[in-house]
């Protein structure tokens, strides 16, 4: 009668065991659950951390840059040519009528010949032709002067007879006769003043046609000659050679860049800023170039309305003199001070962070050692700094490393 007994008890104390035990073990998941589950460890000196302020900020923004000279050309090829010679290499000092590089083609120089011996003998037919025109314009001035004193001399002969007839001194035939041939001596002479007249005008016409020609074998040599000249190219300017980008031997079509010559002293800093921090750029802002050796003041010129690659580009002048080793295509950084805010919260520039954006950020409370991920908006950026709008309170602690690799954690522990 006990033995039954005695079995179900041992079988109910197996169960409440085995409840007991799952209990407990569910118990102790939750709470490994509730211990920040999946939270990693991260040293604090890797995590940047910065603090919240509530204060004035000196807005900048910062770009790369290159030292660019104010007054520099390219030399380009006018015509298809051969380099034969490069006689003068970047950093070269040369004045305006240095050779840099020797073209050859042969063609051209031909044809500047060819157009020279056209003009030559263009010259000699003009004069030719000239000297023949004046040889019968001088002739028909020869005759119009006989006429003309043929006909005066038989007016004369008739006026005589008129006054001779009048007293019965001739009879009237010959005075007529004198009167008819005193007329067309005169209308003679008036063909010939016509004539005379006819070939000043031909003479003109073509004389105007032979000078038309001439010019215009004239302009065509002189724009061969500067082709032939062309060959030889050269500075154009005093300045330094700043590069060559041709070897000797290579083939270059019309209009390829030959060299680039510059005044070393006119500089002025080329920027380039980032899209998003380049919308409140104006001339007149205050600007300092990193020179690697010190920094020189300077003030905005002109914002390219045009975005490359990301990127505005912002032209600096400077107000005060540059140092010795300043040469063009030096690479500088510049920062660019856009305005002041004054009682605005701000904190050290997050990683990523952009103005105007909503995003996410790591908090650490005072005097805790867990960073909680938060939801903030962010207002106006500097350089380094960055307005807060929502989400963060003075005091507060931020972690500004980049958090990427913690995209999928919401907490941190700092050890």
């Amino acid at each position: 009668m006990d033995r039954p007994r005695l079995k179900d008890q041992s079988k109910r104390m197996k169960l409440a065991w085995v409840v007991g035990g799952f209990i407990a073990l569910s118990g102790v998941a939750f709470a490994i659950a509730r211990l920040e589950p999946g939270a990693p460890s991260v040293a604090r000196e890797q995590l940047y951390l910065d603090e919240v302020k509530q204060g004035t900020l000196e807005r900048k923004v910062r770009g790369p840059g290159v030292l660019q000279p104010r007054e520099a050309r390219w030399l380009a090829t006018r015509v298809e040519a051969r380099v034969d010679r490069v006689l003068a290499r970047p950093g070269e000092t040369v004045e305006p009528d240095t050779i840099i590089v020797e073209l050859s083609n042969p063609e051209v120089e031909r044809a500047a010949d060819a157009a020279e011996l056209e003009v030559a003998a263009s010259r000699a037919e003009y004069a030719a032709t000239r000297l023949e025109l004046v040889s019968q314009k001088l002739d028909r001035r020869s005759s119009l002067a006989e006429a003309r004193a043929t006909a005066e001399s038989a007016r004369l002969q008739a006026v005589a007879e008129e006054r001779a007839f009048s007293v019965n001194a001739v009879s009237e035939l010959q005075y007529s006769r004198s009167k008819i041939l005193a007329a067309q001596l005169a209308e003679r002479t008036q063909i010939e003043e016509q004539r005379l007249a006819a070939l000043d005008a031909a003479v003109a016409a073509q004389l105007d046609a032979r000078t038309a020609r001439l010019r215009q074998l004239e302009r065509t040599l002189e724009e061969r000659r500067l082709a032939a000249d062309s060959l030889k190219v050269r500075a154009g300017m005093a300045g330094v050679v700043q590069g060559v980008p041709v070897q000797e031997g290579q083939q270059l079509a019309p209009g390829a860049n030959v060299a680039r010559v510059a005044k070393p002293g006119s500089l002025y800093a080329e920027l380039r800023i980032p899209e998003l921090d380049a919308r409140d750029l104006a001339p007149g802002q205050p600007a300092s170039i990193d020179m690697r050796d010190r920094l020189v003041r300077g003030r905005v010129v002109r914002v390219d309305p045009a975005v490359v690659a990301g990127a505005v580009r912002v032209e600096i002048d400077f107000d005060e003199a540059l140092p010795s080793q300043a040469r063009a295509d030096l690479s500088v950084d510049g920062t660019i001070a856009i305005e002041t805010l004054t009682d605005v919260r701000f904190v050290g520039r997050p990683v990523g962070a952009q103005s105007g954006a909503a995003t996410t950020v790591f908090r650490v409370r005072a005097g805790s050692s867990v960073a909680e991920r938060v939801s903030v908006k962010f207002g106006k950026a500097s350089v380094n700094q960055i307005v807060v709008l929502e989400g963060l309170d003075p005091g507060d602690i931020v972690v500004l490393a980049d958090t990427t690799q913690w995209s999928g954690k919401d907490r941190l522990v700092i050890d």
